[in-house]
């Protein structure tokens, strides 16, 4: 059992192994590394599988931030209809003015989009790299082309590149 199994902040095993480096990096190393810095994260193995990582579109909202989002099906992405798995979707939202992503919704889709998260990298750094065919991710780059301003919001709208 691992330090994070135990500490009423969610049960899930990376976040679990997650917690006992931290603990390891603050005693051994004297690496102020902290829970509270983790993007939020998780995988179930449902069908449809289910990832999620960062805020969701309400907590977007609460920050009063400019933001985009983009929802692609995944009855539009080859590999998924390959596969027969074609239920769900793809969901990303991004800060309009830093390009930061800020969440992300899907499948196995998510790793790619939380380490550009993680290393504080705008969109731009995944959506212009060049994604393994036929694969979820490699619709990445078309998911982050479809960016547009969340409904309602107009900062977003004035904040968007022409």
């Amino acid at each position: 059992m691992g330090l994070g199994e135990c500490n009423g902040r969610g049960a899930f095993t990376h976040t679990a192994y997650n917690d006992d480096e931290i603990v390891a990096a603050n005693l051994l190393r004297g690496d102020p590394r902290r829970v509270t810095d983790r993007i939020d994260c998780y995988g179930l193995y449902i069908d449809p599988p289910l990832g999620r990582i960062g805020m969701i579109e309400a907590q977007v909202r609460a920050t009063g931030r400019p933001a985009l989002v983009a929802t692609r099906p995944m009855t539009r992405v080859g590999r998924a209809v390959e596969k027969g798995e074609t239920q769900g979707f793809m969901k990303v939202l991004v800060d309009a003015e830093t390009e930061q992503i800020l969440g992300v919704g899907g499948d196995e889709v998510v790793h790619g989009l939380l380490d550009i998260m993680c290393a504080k990298a705008p969109y731009t750094v995944i959506q212009l790299a060049v994604h393994i065919h036929p694969t979820v991710s490699s619709l990445i780059p078309t998911l982050l082309g479809d960016l547009k301003p969340l409904a309602g919001d107009l900062r977003a709208q004035m904040t968007v590149r022409s």
